[in-house]
């Protein structure tokens, strides 16, 4: 398939990652966890590159650190990312993208807090979805897909019918494994090789491709036919630029 071709297909909704999909918080977050990772001799550099696309309490259950309170530390994360928001930022066009959207039409699909993903929205100047699908809404997070398909089911749609924009590893498996259709998008990532991903287009920004994007869009509802291929935003990279 090729960016030519994506108008032809109708989706019912779309559904973003938040952190690196729409917003740039990498300095903010990376700051934040490595300041934890020193407190806790965590080597900053190994650690910082797994913290992308988790929630906080996974994260850092997954480290299996002694006498740690995992519920307290990441409450304690979450705190600390609300109070850092210098330097969080729209990825270039998103605003725009975004507000061209019915909000019927698409959801916010994230590992962080609602609190959290409040704060950042609105720090990057975006619209705020009336679905936000949020840390706490899910038992398991990403990469598991339930996240994506209690977002479709709020939309009242199915994954099947939507296309999801994502960013990191993580986040990508989950979206795949919801059966929608992906949209990789690598402002803040530079290499990614999706599993199950049979082909990769690499287009620059919401800016340059956001009208194609959207005419991609049934807005009058319906479905379209779902595909497992895998389109890349802003990786110059990629194995095909146009």
């Amino acid at each position: 398939m090729t960016l030519d071709l994506l108008p032809d297909q109708r989706f019912a909704a779309m559904l973003f990652d938040m952190d690196g999909t729409i917003i740039n918080s990498i300095a903010a977050a990376e700051n934040v966890w490595a300041t934890w990772a020193r407190a806790h001799g965590i080597d900053v550099e190994t650690f910082l590159p797994t913290i992308h696309g988790r929630r906080a309490i996974d994260t850092i259950a997954s480290l299996n650190l002694p006498g740690v309170d995992v519920a307290t530390e990441a409450a304690y994360i979450t705190q600390a990312e609300i109070a850092e928001v210098e330097g969080i930022q729209e990825i270039p066009g998103a605003a725009a993208f975004l507000k061209q959207i019915p909000q019927s039409k698409w959801a916010v699909v994230t590992s962080a807090p609602r609190e959290l993903a409040l704060t950042r929205l609105n720090a990057a100047g975006l619209p705020i979805p009336q679905v936000l699908i949020t840390a706490e809404d899910v038992e398991q997070g990403k990469p598991n897909p339930d996240c994506y398909l209690l977002a479709a089911k709020r939309l009242g749609v199915s994954c099947a019918d939507c296309l999801i924009f994502e960013d990191a590893e993580i986040g990508i498996a989950a979206a795949l494994a919801c059966g929608g259709t992906l949209v990789v998008v690598t402002a803040t990532h530079t290499t990614h090789t999706p599993a199950g991903a049979e082909q990769q287009l690499a287009v620059k920004d919401y800016i340059q491709y956001g009208d194609i994007l959207l005419k991609s869009l049934n807005k009058k509802g319906g479905s379209c036919l779902s595909s497992t291929c895998v389109f890349v935003l802003g990786n110059k990279n990629a194995s095909t630029v146009i």
